[in-house]
Order: C-alpha cells, then sequence, then structure tokens
C-alpha cells in the first residue's frame, strides 16, 4: 500500500509492506544528544525525520503516515523484523521466521499457511498465539462488516463497517473462515479467488491479549471464541451493531493515536527488535526505542537506544548533525542542503524515492463541471515547480508524467506514451480563461504550510491560476494530514511514497471508496481494473496493462495533476557505519540491527 510522505498506503493484514504511504510533511522536547563515539556495544543513535510521529501504527486510514510506519517497521507491527516479512533497500521481499512463518499450499485454489513458532512472544513476555494471527486477518478481512456502500461514493449507507483501513481488503475478503490447529500452531486461508498480493499478507501486528483487554473480554481465550461463534457479516441483511465488535474497532481505529507518551504501557507491546520508550508530539519532539527484552531473532541491534527526532526545516537537520545532537538526517533535498552538508564533511547518499508529489482535485461541487478541472489543471504551472524545488539538486530531473510509476522504473516510458499527461507540460492560460468563460471560481488548496516545498508549489499554482480568473485560497494548514479527506478544502498538494511491492495502491487510492482516495474519485471502469489487479497473478504484462490504463483514465477525468518525482538525500556525520541508502517507506532505518557506532 502506498504511503503519504508525511503519510503512507496497504490493508494491515497486508501491512506496510504493500501500502503506498503519505510522504514529507514537517512537524518540536528534545531528547538527549547522542552518544556517539564511543566504539563500544551499547550507545544511542539519533535519526532526524521530517514527519512528527502521530500514531503507534500507520494502518488507518487517519494514521497512514510515512514515519508511523517506520515505528510499525521497528516494532514488527505487520512489516519488519518480528513480523513474518519486510522489504530490503531493493525492495525484494525477506522472509522473517523469528516469530512465524508463511507457505505456499497450494495455488489453484490458492491456499497458504500460516505457522506460529512455539516460542514466539510479544515484548512484555506474553507468549503469542493463534489468536493474534485470527485477530488481524478478521481486520484485514472485513469478516464481519454488513454494510452496504454507495458504489459511486463510497460511503457506507447502511449496515456496519467496523474496522477502518488505510488500504483495503481487497484479497482477504474473498477468504473462508481459517482453519485452525492449535497443537501444530498452524492458521490456513482458503482464498475464494486468486489474488496477487498473497505473499504480503503479514498476520503479525498488534496483540490480541492487548485487544482482548482494552475491548473488555475476560481473556484472549474468550477473545477468540468470540470470533469464530459470531456469524460473518451479510450486507443484504444488516443488524444492530454488535457492541463487542464495535469495542473491538473502535480500539483498532483510535487507540493507537497519541499525543503523548501513552501511560497504558500495553500500547507499547511490540514483536520487534524495538519497543517504543519515550515520546514527546509534534516538530522538535521525539520517540525513542529501546531493545525488546524477549528480542529472539538472529538479527539483533548493537546500541541500546535509537532516537527518532522530528526535525522539520532541512537547515535544522543539517545544524543538529552538525553539532552532533543527531548521527542521521533525512532532509528534504536541496542544492543548499547539499552544499551545507558537504560544507562541513558530512557523509551524504543520494538516490531517486519511490514518491512523488502531486495535485489532488476534489470530486465536490466547486470542481463537479470537468471543463472547470480541466481549466484548473491547464494553469498549473509544473515546469516552475520543478525548478523551485527539485532542479537546484537534480539539474537533469523533468516534470512527472504518471500516477502510476516514477521516471526511474521502467515502465514508466509505456504510461507517459499513453496516458496524455505530458500534455500539461506548461500553463494554458488562454485554453483555460475560454473554458471558464468568464466564471471565477473560487478554489481552497491544502497543503503542509511547515513544508518548504509545498509552500512554493502553492504560492506558483495561486499566482498562475489567478491569471485566468481563479480565485485560490490557502487552506493550507500545519495538520494537513488529519484533514485529507474532510471535505474542507477543494484541491490538495501532498506526496505518495510507495512500498515497492504488490498492487494494494490501486484499490487503496484508484477505486471507489478506497482507503486513500481522500478526493471522492469515482470511475467505474477504474474500479473494474482495480479489482481486476488484485486476481491477476504471474502476469506482470497485464499488471502494467492495467495501471497505464488506469492512469489514462484519470487524466481523462481531470484527476489532478503529478508534479515530480522527489529526489532522496540521507547524511551521517561519521558517528554510525551500515547506512544504507532506501528510497521506500522505511527509509534509513531500515537495517539498524547492521547499525554500529565509531569509536
Amino acid at each position: 500500500m502506498m504511503r503519504r510522505r508525511g503519510r503512507a498506503i496497504a490493508g494491515i493484514a497486508i501491512g506496510a509492506a504493500a501500502m503506498v504511504a503519505l510522504a514529507g510533511c514537517t512537524t518540536g522536547g528534545t531528547p538527549a544528544p547522542s552518544d556517539s563515539g564511543t566504539g563500544e556495544a551499547g550507545g544511542t543513535i539519533s535519526v532526524a525525520q521530517t514527519n512528527a510521529v502521530t500514531a503507534l501504527t500507520s494502518a488507518t486510514p487517519d494514521t497512514n503516515l510515512n514515519t508511523n510506519g517506520m515505528v510499525d517497521f521497528l516494532t514488527g507491527n505487520a512489516t519488519g523484523p518480528g513480523s513474518m516479512l519486510y522489504l530490503d533497500e531493493e525492495f525484494n521481499i525477506v522472509p522473517d521466521e523469528t516469530n512465524a512463518t508463511i507457505e505456499l499450499i497450494s495455488e489453484e485454489p490458492l491456499v497458504v499457511q500460516y505457522t506460529l513458532d512455539p516460542e514466539a512472544v510479544w515484548s512484555d513476555g506474553t507468549a503469542m498465539s493463534m489468536t493474534d494471527l485470527l485477530l488481524q486477518w478478521a481486520i484485514g478481512s472485513g469478516w464481519f462488516d454488513d454494510a452496504t456502500i454507495d458504489e459511486a461514493t463510497g460511503e457506507v449507507t447502511g449496515g456496519n463497517q467496523y474496522f477502518q483501513l488505510a488500504g483495503s481488503t481487497a484479497g482477504l475478503d474473498t477468504t473462508e473462515f481459517p482453519e485452525i490447529d492449535e497443537e501444530a500452531r498452524t492458521l490456513t486461508l482458503n482464498y475464494g479467488e486468486p489474488y496477487v498480493d498473497w505473499n504480503l499478507v503479514n498476520l503479525i501486528g498488534k496483540p490480541a491479549h492487548v485487544f482482548a483487554e482494552q475491548a473488555g473480554f475476560e481473556s484472549v481465550e474468550a477473545l477468540h471464541t468470540f470470533l469464530e461463534e459470531t456469524p460473518a457479516g451479510d450486507p443484504e441483511n444488516p443488524i444492530e451493531p454488535n457492541e463487542q465488535l464495535s469495542a473491538l474497532a473502535e480500539f483498532w481505529n483510535t487507540g493507537y493515536n497519541i499525543t503523548a507518551m501513552p501511560e497504558d504501557e500495553s500500547l507499547l507491546v511490540s514483536a520487534g527488535m524495538w519497543v517504543v520508550k519515550d515520546f514527546q508530539a509534534d516538530d522538535g519532539g521525539f520517540i525513542s526505542f529501546e531493545r525488546n527484552p524477549e528480542w529472539r531473532g538472529e538479527q539483533a541491534p548493537s546500541f541500546d537506544e535509537l532516537i527518532l527526532r522530528f526535525i522539520g526545516d532541512p537547515n535544522a537537520q543539517i545544524t543538529a548533525l552538525q553539532n552532533g545532537e543527531v548521527d542521521v538526517i533525512e532532509p528534504q533535498p536541496s542544492a543548499d542542503t547539499v552544499s551545507a552538508i558537504e560544507a562541513f564533511d558530512g557523509t551524504l547518499i543520494q538516490g531517486p524515492q519511490l514518491s512523488y508529489d502531486h495535485l489532488d482535485l476534489t470530486f465536490n461541487e466547486t470542481f463537479a463541471d470537468p471543463a472547470v478541472r480541466e481549466a484548473f489543471l491547464l494553469t498549473i504551472p509544473r515546469q516552475a515547480i520543478l525548478e523551485a524545488v527539485v532542479t537546484p539538486v537534480d539539474p537533469e530531473a523533468e516534470v512527472l508524467n504518471s500516477q502510476q510509476f516514477v521516471a526511474n522504473q521502467p515502465q514508466y516510458a509505456d504510461a507517459i506514451a499513453a496516458n496524455g499527461y505530458s500534455d500539461y507540460a506548461e500553463p494554458d492560460i488562454a485554453r483555460a480563461t475560454e473554458l471558464l468563460a468568464g466564471a471565477t471560481p473560487t478554489v481552497s488548496i491544502l497543503y503542509n504550510t511547515a513544508n518548504p516545498n509545498r509552500v512554493d508549489a502553492f504560492q506558483l499554482i495561486q499566482a498562475s491560476a489567478a491569471e485566468a480568473g481563479f480565485i485560490v485560497e490557502d487552506a493550507g494548514s500545519p495538520d494537513w494530514s488529519t484533514l485529507l479527506g474532510s471535505g474542507s478544502y477543494d484541491a490538495s498538494i501532498f506526496g505518495w511514497i510507495s512500498p515497492g511491492a504488490g498492487y494494494a495502491s490501486l484499490p487503496q487510492i484508484w477505486q471507489t471508496g478506497g482507503g486513500g482516495n481522500y478526493n471522492n474519485y469515482s470511475n467505474a471502469e477504474v474500479d473494474t481494473l482495480a479489482d481486476e489487479s488484485q486476481v491477476t497473478i504471474g502476469d506482470e504484462e497485464r499488471l502494467t496493462e492495467i495501471q497505464v490504463e488506469i492512469d489514462r483514465l484519470s487524466r481523462e477525468d481531470f484527476y489532478g495533476l503529478p508534479l515530480f518525482q522527489v529526489p532522496g538525500l540521507v547524511a551521517t556525520n561519521g558517528t554510525v557505519d551500515g547506512v544504507v541508502y532506501n528510497g521506500g517507506q522505511t527509509g534509513a532505518i531500515w537495517n539498524t540491527w547492521e547499525w554500529s557506532l565509531v569509536g
């Protein structure tokens, strides 16, 4: 699934390995300076990140943020060591068998078996159980939902939709109730249809014993019995909300959102090699991790504490790196950023990200008329935005012309040859004015006011659109990510960052009612293509065709515009070895078990 930069994309059972995420929003207590340079095992390593953590999960629509996804990775919440799999720096799927394994039993019909290790244990010392796997399946499959969904809007018009997902239930919603063998510690999924991302379905997430306590069950066994005995939801025969399901769902939907260090330590229970130690919200704040005392994995960190510091200003990140307050930074790249790091002999690692910035139009009253949508897109100065934001870092960069692929992916050439986005290379104010026919629509734009790149993009769009008669209002906010999908704006500027594997982003973003469909886009042909993508296995050519076709249809609907691929940058000050560039959702922290402090 994709994530917003500054946000992330995928359903919970699939986990961070399959969704896209929101990216690149800025987020200020401060932890102690890094205890670097000891040359011994132990110590602290600090990493500066642009976006502040807002939750101990990234799997709901409100928490689908890239830094929240980093917390998932470090704590083994459906991704990372301790869960069943993760992605490396080249986006290869790496199985992790610390706590469980995944085995393909049959391709036709599709049958997949999960085996829980007898020694698998949570960070609080509680043994993992089959209920942990069953609960994650129930959440990700929508098994208990009996909601009726409006096909045109994706809104619930009747019945109950319990667990809110950043992605979708695609794939798992075709499975039968799992077969569980307690003695063999296996859970077997029988799919009703092929599923393209079956190998990314990760059933180790949040602990069932914590859910049981939070939702008022007497025990994990009582929760297990409840999940087994409660009937599946039937949209044709909806019933009154189930009180116990509602309690479980309320905890899932909001229970891991945080604005301060939780007093309830059960929220910190981890399957990964790290456990949250402390937290302070917002820009200038931090989240710190200590080693999991119950960790059994073959890989383990060589230092005692990891701190992610939230520093939105790239100049402040560089100053902190130079002063030794942090050891690693991942600032938004700019020419000034690069030169400042080079000036004090910092180690610079650059590369492309699977991330892009884009302008999305909300399909509301303001943009109900396709002519108004087209007119607004004709005013967008994409080349000027590129030159202001990216060209100083990468003089060879070009405007991005696909919503599905970035320029360093092999499918990009086919996409731009077919989709028509290159028709918007430069503004056409005369044509936009003609389409408006004297109208002067007011358009409010949501963006991150704490992100200089987004501020530049907004101001350039505002000035250009005014030439055609649009009145562009500033709806920017430092809390932009929580406002996505709220209906409080007409257009938005933000970024998606892809996980680098899987196809969960297609229903997540492009399908009616998808967990990342924040602008109410709906096209029946796109819905059909997204559905087809989820049952297409082993046919990469057809999957590419589907993505290219969705690209073309979104352009014809005047969905919005891709702006540019985001360049990546990581820098260190020589105090840490083992940092390897990763242009995906986890960024530099993907291999902390290979990091060591330099003496």
